[in-house]
């Protein structure tokens, strides 16, 4: 597994995806955070990140979908997956070897972005003048999102020899998990009745919970079910594509 994890991420590194995944979130990040007046916390009377968390779930739907894309569609379209699974590496490992490498991708994006928070708490009147507890519970939420919507692309990547096609099954299978089952919550079938159960069956329900800085162990599983629930389902498409 070690030699897959190590693969994907020289590969990411050795040329420029890496560096633009990384470069275009921090740079939308500090655009929204900083710049634009809508949102740019400068225009704000109160220290506060919530802009930063409000928006990276959109970002993550269109970055996560691009960096898993080619990890197993380019294997197949290039016709080194038929060599990927005659090494002495079962199904599980490779797998696992390319959504930790992409989850660790999406981490290192993730991480500058402390500095915000580094900044908010020295502008802050007083200084520190900032909910930490929220701030760490919206980033530990990012990092569960993060688990999810990998293993959501690395499935859609299974699927298909098209990266583009993984790509835009991946954004769809996002952002349905993630907002379709609030949208369905409020169908008149359901309001008054099971709109509070429909609703917690989407990921946005759990993320908000979690970014609220209350750490129930509910909301944890359920996004580590998600990705459970979908690497388990892109072994099952690697062993039907191998046979």
């Amino acid at each position: 597994m070690s030699s897959i994890f190590q693969k994907e991420l020289s590969a990411f590194f050795s040329s420029l995806i890496g560096y633009i995944v990384i470069g275009v979130f921090l740079t939308i990040m500090g655009l929204v955070v900083w710049v634009f007046p809508d949102t740019s916390l400068l225009n704000y009377q109160y220290a506060t990140l919530n802009q930063l968390f409000d928006l990276a779930p959109i970002v993550f739907m269109l970055l996560i979908p691009a960096i898993t894309m080619r990890m197993f569609a380019e294997e197949q379209q290039s016709g080194t997956f038929e060599l990927l699974v005659t090494r002495p590496l079962t199904d599980l490992q490779i797998v696992l070897g390319k959504y930790l490498a992409t989850l660790v991708l999406v981490l290192f994006s993730l991480l500058p972005t402390v500095l915000y928070y580094y900044t908010v708490w020295e502008l802050g009147s007083p200084k520190g003048n900032i909910d930490s507890g929220a701030v760490l519970g919206s980033y530990i939420g990012l990092v569960f999102l993060a688990a999810a919507f990998s293993a959501i692309g690395i499935f859609a990547s299974a699927l298909s020899q098209n990266q583009i096609v993984a790509f835009i099954l991946s954004v769809f299978l996002c952002f349905l998990i993630h907002w379709g089952f609030d949208f369905l919550s409020r169908l008149p079938v359901f309001v008054g009745k099971w709109d509070s159960l429909v609703e917690m069956l989407g990921m946005e329900y759990h993320y908000a919970s979690v970014s609220r800085g209350l750490l129930d162990t509910r909301d944890l599983l359920y996004f580590l079910s998600i990705a459970a629930f979908f690497l388990a389902a892109t072994l099952i498409a690697l062993d039907k594509r191998r046979w």
